[in-house]
């Protein structure tokens, strides 16, 4: 029995690429564009000596520059979660990063592989796209994740600020500084936007569209309607503090339920991909006799399809509306 390294070379070539753009985000933004270490990113570039406005137009700029280049030749795919994870990354940085991981995927394909020439042009791409979206979706899911898991403290916060005789506007500043990133940014951004004469309603609600999240177009929506009739808006606050407390424990009960569905819906499609190269790394010759067939690739490709399907449909049979 022969075994077969060339799965093994291709996983760690992707481990590779993961690590290798994490690092270089690091290198060239610094520790406190992590998620791992949750610094207010925006009050550490306030205290480096960067003026106000400065460091506004630069946080807008990254947040507002990827759906802006949806035009882009392959970007369209990244935009969106690209946006979600305020990636510092311009998107022709993005694309070159891109270019420059697929090449390096190449050249390791080509010393660690004895795969075809089209093979390994065809995985050196699929890993150089693949993995700057894997990278970037996962900071998405991330970054939303923990700006939900934040937001009812910020707007019990801005209740207490207001019940002490704080405007609306010093209250927003007051989150800004007092909870960490990621959603102190996303609100410093917002004081200073208001300082320099946005209205905040307006910001408010820009911001929840960029995000895309729910609980922020109900923060936006109660402050509009609460500047365009008037009312206690400490109150509503409070209420849609509670509000989004019970949406944030149902969504996890929900989670939790259709956590069983979700990995069954994984397992069943990765089992064939797991059982091939299993099949491949104990007995390289399994699919000699079979490889001439006129069959054999439709097959493949139907399988394919029939996996993608199967991922598809039990998303979508779990993925339950909070």
């Amino acid at each position: 029995m022969t075994l077969s390294a060339e799965p093994i070379v291709y996983g760690l070539i992707f481990i590779a690429v993961l690590v290798l753009v994490e690092g270089v985000y690091l290198v060239a933004f610094g520790k406190s564009i992590s998620l791992n270490k949750r610094v207010n990113r925006r009050l550490e570039m306030l205290d480096k000596g960067s003026k106000r406005e400065e460091v506004l137009a630069k946080l807008r700029k990254e947040m507002d520059q990827h759906m802006a280049s949806r035009g882009l030749p392959l970007y369209s795919i990244l935009a969106d979660r690209a946006q979600k994870a305020a990636i510092a990354f311009t998107p022709q940085q993005l694309i070159m990063m891109m270019v420059l991981v697929s090449v390096l995927s190449f050249v390791g394909l080509t010393v660690g592989t004895e795969a075809q020439l089209g093979v390994r042009v065809l995985m050196g791409i699929g890993m150089g796209v693949g993995g700057i979206f894997f990278w970037i979706n996962s900071k998405a899911k991330k970054r939303i994740s923990m700006i939900e898991e934040q937001l009812p403290d910020a707007v019990e916060l801005m209740v207490r600020s207001l019940r002490v005789g704080h405007p609306f506007s010093s209250a927003i500043s007051i989150v800004s500084k007092e909870i960490k990133d990621p959603l102190a940014t996303e609100f410093g951004v917002i004081a200073d936007e208001s300082s320099y004469g946005r209205d905040i309603g307006e910001a408010l609600k820009a911001m929840a569209e960029r995000l895309d999240m729910q609980d922020l177009r109900f923060l936006a929506v109660a402050v509009s309607i609460q500047q365009q009739s008037g009312g206690n808006l400490a109150e509503i606050l409070e209420g849609l503090a509670k509000v989004i407390r019970a949406r944030f424990r149902l969504f996890r009960r929900v989670k939790a339920i259709t956590a069983e569905a979700q990995w069954s819906g994984k397992f069943l499609s990765a089992f064939p991909i797991v059982a091939l190269i299993v099949i491949q790394v104990t007995d390289p010759h399994y699919y000699d006799e079979v490889l001439d067939h006129p069959w054999f690739i439709p097959a493949c490709f139907l399988v394919g399809i029939f996996l993608a399907a199967n991922l598809f449909v039990m998303r979508m049979l779990v993925n339950i509306k909070v």
